[in-house]
C-alpha cells in the first residue's frame, strides 16, 4: 500500500503542477483547452507507441529499439495509400478519401504486423538468453529501417495534404476552434488502453500469455506452444506502433525523424511509468502528454525553445527521485 500510495501521491502531484502552470500561463479558458487537448493528444501519440515496448518488454523481457522504426513506417504506408502517385496509390480504386483513410490504416498495421513478426522469427528468437545481443540487434535493425526509408520514399518530409471527414472538420469551445481530429486521436487512444487492457487480463489468449511467461514449461505441458504465443505479442507490439504512425499521419505527415523522437520519449514514459507495467505507461504517456504541452506553451516567446523536448527526462528524473522503480513499477 505504501508504493502504491506514494504512486498516487506523485501523480496528483504532477497534474497539479501542470494542471497549475498551464492555467497560470493561459489568458483565457479557451487557451487553457488548448493546451490541455494538445497535451492529450500527445500524450495519446506516445501510448501508441510506448503501449507495445512495454507490452513486449513486460511478457517478454526485450527491450525492443526498433519500436520508433514501426511508427515511422506505418506514417510513410498510410500517407502512400492515402495520397496519389506513391508506391500505393489508392485514389483510382478507392475515391472515396474517408475509405481509403481506413484502408490506408489497415495497410499500415499489417505492414508493421508483417515487419515486427520477421523480426522476431528470423533474428531475435535465437537471442532470448541474451539481453544485451537483442539491445544491439534491435537498434541495428531501426538504422536499416532508417535507410530503407530513406531509399523509397527520399528524405523529403511529406506533409498530409488529402483531406477528410474527420480531419478538416472543427468544433468551438470558450470561443476557440479546435480540430476534432485531435478529438479522434485521443478517443482512439482510449479505445486501445481499454481493448488492450482487456485482452490481456480477460481473454483466454491473455491468459496464456501471462502464463507462459510465468511458468513456460508448465504451459507447454499443457500442448501450448508458447513460442508462437511470444511471436504472436511481437507482432502486435510492432503492430500497434505502425498504427500508432498511421493514425498520426494526418497531423504529422510522414518523415524519417519520426521513428527516434518518438522512441525516445516512450522509453521515457514505459520507464516513468514502471518497466513492464501497462496501466503505468497509459498514466504515463498522459503526463508526459500534458508535461510537453505545458512546456510548449511556456517556451513561446523565450529563450527556452529547448524545454518542451527535454521535458520528458526532467518529469522521468523527477518521478524517479520519489519512486526509482517508476510509478507502477517493481524491483527487478
Amino acid at each position: 500500500m505504501t508504493g502504491q500510495r506514494a504512486s498516487l501521491i506523485a501523480i496528483v502531484v504532477i497534474l497539479g503542477g501542470l494542471v497549475g502552470v498551464s492555467a497560470l500561463n493561459s489568458s483565457s479558458p479557451g487557451d487553457f483547452g488548448i493546451t490541455l487537448l494538445s497535451g492529450l493528444f500527445q500524450g495519446m501519440l506516445l501510448f501508441l507507441v510506448a503501449s507495445g515496448l512495454s507490452i513486449v518488454f513486460g511478457l517478454m523481457d526485450v527491450l525492443n529499439l526498433a519500436q520508433g522504426s514501426y511508427f515511422m513506417v506505418g506514417a510513410y504506408v498510410a500517407y502512400d495509400a492515402q495520397h496519389a502517385g506513391g508506391l500505393i496509390d489508392l485514389t483510382a480504386v478507392i475515391p472515396d478519401p474517408n475509405l481509403r483513410f481506413i484502408i490506408a490504416v489497415i495497410a499500415a498495421v499489417l505492414a508493421g504486423a508483417l515487419l515486427g513478426y520477421l523480426l522476431e522469427r528470423g533474428l531475435l528468437r535465437p537471442l532470448y538468453s541474451r539481453p544485451i545481443f537483442q539491445l544491439v540487434l534491435t537498434f541495428g535493425v531501426s538504422l536499416v529501417a532508417l535507410e530503407l526509408v530513406k531509399f523509397i520514399w527520399t528524405t523529403t518530409p511529406y506533409s498530409w495534404t488529402e483531406l477528410f471527414g474527420v480531419r478538416e472538420s472543427f468544433f468551438e469551445l470558450f470561443g476557440q476552434r479546435f480540430s476534432t481530429y485531435r478529438l479522434f486521436v485521443v478517443g482512439m487512444g482510449g479505445v486501445l488502453i481499454v481493448t488492450i487492457a482487456l485482452l490481456l487480463q480477460r481473454s483466454r489468449i491473455g491468459i496464456i500469455i501471462r502464463a507462459g511467461v510465468e511458468d513456460r514449461e508448465m504451459v507447454q505441458a499443457l500442448g501450448i506452444n508458447v513460442r508462437a504465443v511470444f511471436t504472436l505479442v511481437f507482432t502486435l507490439g510492432c503492430a500497434i506502433a505502425a498504427f500508432g504512425g498511421a493514425i498520426a499521419a494526418p497531423f504529422l505527415g510522414a518523415s524519417t525523424t519520426l521513428g527516434n523522437a518518438f522512441l525516445l520519449q516512450s522509453i521515457a514514459v514505459v520507464v516513468l511509468g514502471g518497466m513492464g507495467s501497462y496501466s503505468g505507461t497509459a498514466v504515463g504517456s498522459v503526463l508526459v502528454g500534458l508535461a510537453i504541452a505545458v512546456a510548449q506553451d511556456v517556451a513561446i516567446g523565450t529563450d527556452f525553445a529547448a524545454l518542451p523536448s527535454i521535458t520528458p527526462m526532467l518529469l522521468l528524473v523527477l518521478v524517479l527521485l520519489l519512486r526509482p522503480s517508476g510509478l507502477f513499477g517493481n524491483s527487478r
